[in-house]
């Protein structure tokens, strides 16, 4: 597995890759924009240049751009439904400027609507925004959540519904949290449980949708339905399972980023160093 973190751009986004490689990171994720507001300001050219530079001179990536917090793309609010749809648009549109070819988002809640009408609308979202931004790159990943209120997307099948929704099959693919999944009620704790889960996600989405992975380990149990990370070893998934994890040979190639809930973001140099020690050299 590449392994890597989030990384904070108050710094400058041309500075992003140059702390990521100190930390020891193969890929990096980063947030474009203020993450709890709609409004934005335009890349600066500048920006845009030294971020590509940092990125080909460190020989770093992929990176990941997490979308903002606020999208609902399952509001059956349409007015807070089209605000997502536009919010992914700029998304990918910043994406596609640095030259990054991944952007998640939490899918939303449909409140009382339920799960089919919420997977179909996510998926008519992403398809939206997909028809507005064609002739860019990035591929739309759908991560999964922790099953806590009315939200879509805490199982597989959920992901599968929203994927079939899509019109342009070949740029939506999920983002893994192993948080999220744990807590939503799938046994990737026990080895038994590990296989049977990807064997799951296999039959049920397609392991060739798994894009990327969110690496965290959780404050809270299986089926607990709380999003609570946690560093890594230090929870109730703990060491061996993410020894599992990085050495599993089906991810040699994908990617996987640290949301562990450090201060700074010069702390994940040490959650970088546990799993380099779990990780087998390749």
């Amino acid at each position: 597995m590449l392994l890597g973190a989030h990384v904070g751009i108050s710094g400058g986004l041309e500075n992003v890759p140059a702390t990521a490689k100190a930390m020891d990171c193969d890929v990096f994720q980063i947030f474009t924009k203020n993450q709890m507001q709609w409004k934005h300001s335009p890349l600066k050219p500048e920006a845009v240049e030294g971020f590509k530079a940092g990125v080909k001179e460190h020989g770093i990536g992929p990176t990941l751009v997490h979308c903002s917090y606020l999208l609902n793309c399952a509001s059956p609010d349409d007015a807070l439904w089209e605000k997502s749809v536009n919010g992914l648009v700029v998304e990918i549109e910043r994406a596609d400027a640095l030259g990054i070819p991944y952007i998640t988002f939490h899918p939303g809640s449909p409140k009382e609507k339920g799960e089919d009408w919420g997977c179909k609308r996510v998926g008519d979202a992403i398809s939206q925004a997909l028809a507005r931004t064609r002739g860019t790159k990035p591929m739309v990943l759908v991560e999964t959540n922790a099953g806590q209120g009315k939200q879509v997307g805490d199982t597989f099948l959920e992901l599968a519904k929203i994927m079939d929704a899509v019109s342009e099959k070949k740029r939506v693919g999920v983002c893994f949290d192993t948080c999220h999944v744990f807590v939503s009620g799938y046994d990737i704790l026990s080895e038994e449980g590990y296989e049977d889960t990807f064997a799951t996600f296999d039959n049920e989405v397609g392991l060739e949708h798994l894009r990327a992975f969110h690496l965290n380990d959780s404050k809270e149990g299986i089926n607990s339905r709380k999003d609570r990370h946690e560093f890594i070893g230090k929870g109730k998934l703990g060491l061996e399972f993410f020894r599992r994890l990085v050495n599993d040979p089906r991810w040699k190639d994908i990617p996987g980023y640290l949301e562990t809930p450090v201060e700074e973001t010069a702390q994940y140099a040490d959650e970088i160093k546990t799993l380099r020690k779990l990780q087998k050299k390749r």
